[in-house]
């Protein structure tokens, strides 16, 4: 029984300790107080005053009326002065996850310091990290006041596209967040965004503005802020931007005061007066009730959110993939992407696909990008959007566009990628004039920059990837003509011991697609391995695939290719640009492996690993290749291929490219 209420009096020590002990640390944190951290100040006023004058007594007392105010108010303003050209109209701002101590002695400090800097000037303002204080003769009250400015930047650079586009979404959502904040006596707003799917790295962002400015006044001068993060804060990891009615802060570090920003607890009620004895039985029967269903709520609470993210990645993942919460850090506000394509002006438009348009933009750093929007018509949109993100989130490879955001939002669904500068493949093989700018070792690092893109879809990727729509308009090419596969709306994923699929609806280019693909409804690796080799034949000749006619005497070019090459003048296939550039040789070989890879049996088409090879190895030995699909025997012209397509109940469709 002793051991019994030794042991109820240790817990109820324990908790008396843990009860009092926020007291304490409060306590001590509201006792230390640290001097203000000045910024700046600015003094520009082209009207000026003597200490005399009786601006200059208005002024006094203007800031002795601040000074006082502060006390008890984060934010006040006031005028002093009778007659008009005498009025002096004054007010401050502190942070709004400072303490009242803190603010109180910020304003002291700035009423103070504002008089000694600026002496005899009529208008002036100083920044504190703490506050802000401003004066002027001309009224302030219910304006949005952008200038002057002043932009103070961290010595840490951090110049990184997927940052960038973090950093602009991050501090917009702040900045609607304080403007339309429901507490209208502070419009304020603070958080932190993970930068990493892991959590390792944070950027944090502060915004306030002044709690007089209406909506619309406190939005423009937030956005005011935030357009001159590219000029003022260039690949800086952290900025100030201080404004007159507003300011913007970010840093990878904490800066802010974060349990002044987090809703703080009811208060409790005082105890009643006189002594009171409470048996350790009470306590107990008290105490115990509250921990275990505090663990219920507990468990309950993260019981239903794992169920709902369950939830939420079987809708997302319909194809097998059960991770789409590694890609959520990606997420960008539609906001930030309308203002990057000038609100999707025909002027930035690039293309248009199968399923959207492309979009030229440009970040808050001045970096381009390309947005792809899917149509909002379109009722395969919402699956390719799906898949095409869950997709290329997982892709790094210099040989495949990198995505850098989505947006799923207002029934908007938008893609964002590194923006290729110079267009895609299409736009210069299959141009007259621009062909001439793919010489033969161009040729050469852009075929086999795609054969290295698709292995690594096929084999180095953690899963294997079908594209199912490699064609030319797809291939970008970067500054240094560097090629990157793109658009992975119609990829297919495959498990590690899976080699084929079926699907009843067939979708792709014409053209481009495998005979038992667009017959029969099966994909595998070697679809791709089919499609690679008609987009290789049309790199060596400088021609379409789909731009032959019965008049030159075969249906198609793997057709025409196949005859010279029965003929023993495969060397005529040559484009006429590549006459002074090309070893006859190499160019055999290429002929070579590109018939390879479209030969009509599947099982007899190379994998792209052995492409890869065979491409570089010319001491290789290759096989001899079998026929070709679609060739003459089958079908007697392009048009009669077209009637065919038309008839099927299959989802081909033909896509026209604009340049990117």
């Amino acid at each position: 029984m002793v051991r019994l209420k030794f042991s109820l009096t240790v817990v109820c020590l324990l908790i008396i300790m843990l009860m009092s002990s926020p007291i304490i640390i409060s306590s001590g944190a509201a006792a230390t107080s640290t001097s203000p951290t000045y910024i700046s100040n600015n003094c520009a006023s082209s009207t000026n005053f003597t200490p005399e004058s009786t601006y200059g007594s208005n002024l006094k007392v203007l800031l002795s009326s601040l000074s006082d105010a502060s006390r008890i108010n984060d934010f006040y303003y006031a005028t002093a002065g009778r007659r008009v050209t005498d009025l002096v109209f004054g007010l401050f701002l502190c942070r709004g996850d400072v303490t009242s101590l803190v603010c109180q002695d910020c304003i002291a400090t700035a009423s103070r310091e504002i008089q000694r800097l600026c002496p005899s000037q009529k208008e002036a303002i100083i920044w504190y990290d703490e506050c802000t204080l401003r004066y002027s003769d001309q009224p302030i009250f219910n304006i949005s006041g952008v200038t002057p400015a002043h932009y103070l930047t961290g010595s840490k650079n951090r110049i990184d596209d997927q940052f960038i586009l973090l950093l602009g979404s991050f501090i917009n959502t702040l900045a609607v967040r304080a403007a339309y904040s429901r507490e209208q006596s502070k419009k304020f707003a603070a958080g932190k965004q993970n930068l990493t799917n892991s959590g390792s790295e944070t950027v944090y962002g502060l915004v306030q503005c002044t709690p007089d400015l209406s909506v619309a006044d406190c939005s423009k001068c937030f956005q005011s802020a935030i357009s001159a993060i590219p000029t003022c804060c260039n690949g800086q990891s952290s900025a100030r931007l201080l404004l007159p009615s507003c300011y913007v802060m970010y840093d990878l570090e904490p800066f802010f005061n974060v349990t002044a920003i987090e809703t703080p607890p009811p208060p409790t009620s005082p105890p009643p007066s006189g002594k009171s004895k409470i048996s350790p039985v009470v306590i107990v029967s008290i105490v115990v009730p509250v921990v275990v269903t505090a663990l219920i709520f507990v468990v309950g609470y993260f019981s239903l959110r794992i169920r709902a993210r369950k939830k939420y990645n079987a809708v997302i993942t319909q194809e097998n993939v059960n991770d789409i919460t590694t890609i959520e850090s990606l997420q960008l506000d539609f906001k930030s992407i309308e203002t990057a394509t000038n609100k999707f002006s025909e002027y930035n438009m690039l293309g248009k696909g199968g399923f959207g348009d492309v979009y030229k933009g440009t970040l808050l750093n001045g970096r381009e990008i390309a947005v792809k929007r899917l149509s909002k018509s379109s009722g395969q949109g919402a699956t390719e959007f799906k898949n095409e993100v869950v997709l290329v989130a997982k892709l790094q490879h210099k040989n495949l566009v990198r995505l850098l955001g989505f947006c799923l939002e207002r029934d908007e669904k938008l893609l964002v990628y590194e923006y290729v500068a110079n267009k895609s493949l299409d736009y210069f093989l299959f141009d007259p004039k621009k062909q001439v700018q793919l010489n033969w070792s161009i040729r050469c690092n852009i075929i086999e920059g795609i054969a290295r893109g698709i292995l690594y879809l096929h084999e180095d990727s953690r899963l294997k990837i079908i594209h199912r729509d490699l064609k030319a308009s797809n291939i970008l090419l970067d500054k240094n003509m560097n090629p990157k596969v793109s658009d992975f709306g119609m990829a297919k994923m495959f498990g590690v011991d899976q080699t084929q699929g079926n699907t009843r609806r067939i979708v792709g280019t014409y053209g481009y697609m495998a005979p038992e693909y667009a017959m029969e409804g099966l994909y595998s690796i070697k679809s791709d391995v089919f499609s690679f080799g008609v987009l290789l034949l049309e790199i060596l000749s400088g021609r379409k695939n789909s731009s032959f006619h019965i008049t030159d005497c075969a249906p198609s070019l793997i057709a025409y290719v196949w005859q010279l090459w029965n003929e023993g003048k495969a060397l005529d296939l040559m484009d006429p640009c590549l006459k002074d550039s090309c070893y006859p040789n190499e160019f055999m070989r290429y002929i070579h492996i590109g018939l390879l890879c479209v030969q009509e049996d599947a099982n007899l088409r190379p994998t792209m690993s052995s492409v890869v090879l065979t491409l570089k190895t010319e001491a290789l030995s290759l096989s001899r290749p079998e026929r070709p699909a679609f060739i003459a025997s089958r079908f007697t012209s392009h048009q009669e291929i077209i009637v065919i397509n038309s008839c099927s109940i299959n989802g081909m469709t033909v896509s026209d490219f604009l340049p990117r």
